[in-house]
């Protein structure tokens, strides 16, 4: 069994409340759970105006088709973000 996960770091200029970056964030999670059936979840600087960490993991028998899962929900993020993503990092723990 594989364990996948992957953190985007997201800024989100336009944002000028915390709840319209909520907003945001909520209709990002919920996409990409509906789009690739994985767990998605704000897992950092909840408290930051115009900055976001969004985390999404998923579980497998083998590494190769998570890696190309993640490869794919990069690219999606990268192509529907209204903002920025500054960094991405992912790591596979393999039970």
């Amino acid at each position: 069994m594989v364990i996948a996960y992957a953190v985007f770091d997201l800024h989100l200029p336009g944002c000028r409340s915390l709840k319209e970056k909520r907003m945001i964030v909520r209709s990002l999670k919920a996409r990409l759970r509906n789009e690739f059936e994985v767990s998605a979840a704000e897992v950092g600087s909840q408290d930051l105006l115009q900055r976001a960490e969004l985390g999404v993991a998923a579980v497998g028998p083998d590494q190769a088709p998570l890696d190309a899962l993640l490869q794919r929900i990069l690219t999606f993020v990268e192509e529907n973000l209204d903002g920025e993503l500054l960094n991405y990092r992912n790591e596979f723990i393999h039970v």
